[in-house]
């Protein structure tokens, strides 16, 4: 038996049967509004059965013969008064009808036949004109076809009225006019109200009293997983330290629910012990493996270097130039937003790949101790794509080595200059890429203050006067502006490498300032 796990006292079912609980009384709030919203169209329907009634019996009284007589002579009809009053009985036969009117549908608007509600009107008098109101054009096509309509709802300033149009045609047939009822509905409003008032206030008393266990429960429940999930979300795994330290917290959580949750807490303790060990021993895989990939491509890198005769230490020593570069340029605030300590890392560790491209170039060439002839030169030129394509190369073999990006931009972009006189692209000025701006720096001034098997290196000062000059036109001005100002540093890396090879160089001038 495993003596980890404590007897669960209360399951998690029992903890969600009392949610459900609670869900249930809310589906019953639910269930009270869809009852709410079935009373409501019940009732709607009534008041349109006693719309379309009443309207079919003012439209029984009236006399369709005699609606032009109605509307010519009014009250002096005969039977004007008459029926007049019959509407009348019609209108009071129950509380809801609010308006009785009939109406002669012409092209410019309602002709009014017999209108209830505004006899002292001018405009209610037999024979006026009624304006159609703009809501009401819908129906026109209809109405003056003589067509019957569906009830209409409507709410505006006379109130929420249900009217029903019925037509009253003549012994031949033909519709002389609509008889009209307006249903109030201001009391279904009224009622509805007071109806869902009634079944908020019950649901309410019902929730409380479900609401109030349901939330200690809920609380109860929830917290574990909250602080689990706080702990969690605070987890750092970018260095052992800190997954150490995460660790410890969350194994201080000592979570103690008595059901399923103590049991997932535990297992989430084993599981994330687990985890760091191994995210542990990956990165320690990764960082060996890293380490061979670099370590096998400067040794490419040196292997092809080695080919060429005249460039002793080249790679390492513009790797520390470049390096010098990039740190003043980002102290000064230069290019701010890129330089960061990634990019600086990456541009330091690329940059002895940036010449890896002279494997493609015949010793003949690479060699030669005089000067190139132009086809030899378009050959040495080639260097540059080359090493492009050879990086292309790795990266599909090494995605996962953010460096090989600038590496890249390096072996392609050395020898291009910023006034776009240089290769292979002729790129200007910030079209291109930074790294390659800071290694044309370092890689001309390497070239100048080496000695050669076909030349001696340059004195400093002249080596430095040549990159000023070249400020603007070979060379990025910032760039050449961040070198000044560490010559110092690069004299001494210069010195240095000389020492370590035991070769006689140039002797540096009593002062380092050029």
């Amino acid at each position: 038996m495993n003596k980890g796990k404590r007897k669960i006292s209360f399951s998690i079912q029992t903890k969600i049967l009392a949610l459900i609980f609670g869900a249930l009384a809310l589906f019953g709030v639910i269930s009270a509004l869809v009852s709410y919203r079935f009373y409501e169209d019940a009732t709607i329907a009534q008041h349109k059965q006693l719309g379309v009634a009443t309207s079919a019996l003012v439209a029984s009284v009236i006399d369709a013969d005699r609606v032009s007589s109605f509307i010519k002579e009014g009250t002096d009809d005969e039977g004007y008064l008459m029926t007049r009053r019959k509407l009348e009985i019609i209108k009071g036969s129950s509380p809801n009808i609010e308006y009785v009117y009939v109406y002669k549908i012409l092209p410019q608007g309602c002709q009014v036949v017999f209108d209830l509600d505004t006899s002292e009107d001018a405009q209610s008098q037999p024979g006026s004109i009624v304006k159609f109101d703009d809501s009401f054009k819908q129906y026109l096509p209809a109405l003056m076809k003589g067509e019957k309509i569906e009830p209409v709802i409507s709410d505006d300033t006379y109130g929420w009225l249900l009217t029903v149009y019925t037509p009253v045609r003549d012994s031949k047939g033909v519709t002389q006019c609509y008889a009209a009822v307006d249903i109030s509905m201001n009391d279904l409003r009224n009622d509805s109200k007071r109806f869902f008032n009634t079944l908020a206030q019950f649901f309410s008393l019902v929730m409380l009293f479900i609401l109030i266990p349901a939330a200690i429960w809920a609380r109860k429940m929830i917290n574990p997983i909250n602080r689990m999930a706080e702990t969690t979300g605070r987890f750092v795994f970018d260095n052992e330290k800190s997954m150490e330290e995460n660790l410890s917290k969350i194994a201080r959580l000592n979570i103690r629910t008595g059901d399923e949750l103590e049991n997932l807490y535990r297992s989430f303790v084993k599981m994330t012990g687990d985890s760091v060990r191994y995210i542990k021993d990956i990165n320690q895989k990764n960082a060996t493996i890293q380490k061979m990939h670099e370590n096998l491509l400067v040794t490419i890198a040196e292997l092809v270097e080695n080919r060429d005769e005249n460039t002793g230490q080249h790679i390492r020593k513009t790797a520390k130039y470049v390096s010098l570069i990039l740190e003043e340029m980002r102290r000064r605030g230069v290019y701010a937003d890129k330089l960061t300590d990634e990019y600086i890392n990456s541009v330091v560790q690329a940059a002895p790949l940036h010449d890896v491209g002279k494997i493609h170039v015949p010793d003949m060439i690479l060699n030669k101790p005089g000067k190139l002839t132009d086809e030899e030169f378009e050959v040495m030129k080639t260097h540059t794509t080359h090493g492009g394509k050879i990086i292309d190369t790795i990266i599909e073999l090494m995605p996962e080595s953010n460096y090989l990006a600038e590496a890249k931009n390096l072996a392609m972009y050395h020898h291009e200059k910023w006034n776009g006189k240089g290769y292979p692209s002729g790129l200007a000025g910030e079209d291109i890429p930074l790294s390659a701006r800071v290694m044309a720096v370092a890689d001309v001034f390497d070239a100048l203050v080496s000695r050669r098997s076909y030349k001696e290196g340059f004195p400093y000062e002249k080596a430095l006067g040549i990159i000023q000059q070249e400020s603007g036109k070979h060379f990025d001005p910032q760039v050449v502006e961040a070198f000044m100002a560490v010559k110092d540093k690069a004299l001494e890396t210069a010195e240095g490498f000389i020492a370590r090879a035991n070769a006689p160089f140039n002797t540096r001038p009593a002062t380092s300032k050029a």
